[in-house]
């Protein structure tokens, strides 16, 4: 396994990595809205939220040697049914091809500013 932690990015407010490889996969831990010095952005705005969850996911799976097309499968956490088509509106412009598989449930996040939580899973170097 390969942590994978692009510079620039928040200090972890647990105990993990951005990312990790192993054997050609890289998962991307739960990303929330947070800038670098780990203060959540885009206050109430869960397009914009979501939006820097994707490049922060995108910056991930780039260090790892991939790109978002290499990504199979998202995991959305989302705190308001509300945000739902904003969120997914978003998302869709990371995908405009094949869209990898996922699931979106309604949680409670860890700060009651985060509106939206992704982790991905990528296979990086696939035929």
């Amino acid at each position: 396994m390969t942590p994978i932690n692009p510079e620039g990015f928040p200090p972890p407010i647990a105990p993990y990595s951005a990312g990790t490889m192993a054997d050609g996969v890289v998962y991307v831990a739960g990303i929330l809205p947070f800038a670098a010095d780990g203060n959540v952005v885009c206050l109430g705005d869960a397009a914009g939220q979501a939006r820097h969850v994707l490049e922060s996911i995108k910056a991930v799976v780039e260090a790892a040697g991939g790109t978002m097309a290499d990504i199979t499968f998202n995991h959305v956490f989302l705190t308001d049914w509300a945000n739902y088509a904003a969120i997914n509106a978003v998302y869709a412009s990371y995908f405009p091809g094949d869209k990898p598989a996922r699931y979106c449930v309604k949680v409670e996040l860890v700060k009651p500013d985060c509106l939206v939580e992704i982790a991905s899973v990528a296979h990086v170097g696939r035929g």
